[in-house]
């Protein structure tokens, strides 16, 4: 008979900021009941510090490959870039076990704080850097974020749920 043993590690002490050349941050959402639809943000800001992880997306950053569906998402129908500039996280919770990771935290998207509860990955401390990687799945509609039209034959162009992504590499501040 084998024992398994977990060990909980503790969440690197400090101050890390993001690395934004080496950081992704992204939403996929299924369209037209057939096929993911993915984006992301280019303005991304993100810090670790005293086991809490804050981060923001500048709206107006998004990014997509068609440039009138960005000005779509930016408008009143989605985001509302001009009202809400900013898509924020904040940690209440962080626990690390090996190599993974857990957050909860609030998420506040188009002025309404939602819960959530994120999962993944952490790598590191090494030369300074740590990686995280964290996934999530939120209904869009609990934030304000209605827009939808039906399909021809029967469903809608976009589901509720959207999966966010967060692929984030921090750099330690020096003391």
């Amino acid at each position: 008979m084998s024992t398994v043993t977990q060990i909980e590690q503790a969440i690197p002490t400090g101050t890390w900021k993001l690395d934004p050349v080496h950081s992704q941050v992204g939403f996929a959402v299924k369209h037209n009941a057939i096929a993911l639809f993915k984006g992301g943000f280019d303005e991304v800001e993100a810090t670790l510090a005293d086991g809490t992880l804050h981060g923001a997306a500048a709206v107006r950053s998004i990014r997509v490959q068609d440039e009138n569906l960005g000005g779509h998402l930016l408008s009143p129908d989605f985001f509302d870039a001009e009202r809400f500039p900013l898509i924020r996280f904040s940690s209440t919770g962080l626990r690390r076990q090996g190599d993974a990771f857990e957050a909860d935290g609030e998420l506040e998207l188009k002025g309404v704080r939602r819960p959530i509860h994120l999962t993944g990955t952490i790598s590191g401390p090494a030369a300074g850097r740590i990686g995280i990687s964290l996934e999530t799945v939120v209904d869009r509609t609990e934030f304000g974020v209605d827009w939808n039209m039906e399909l021809p034959g029967g469903g809608f162009v976009l589901e509720n749920e959207v999966r966010l992504t967060a692929d984030l590499e921090l750099v330690q501040e020096e003391a």
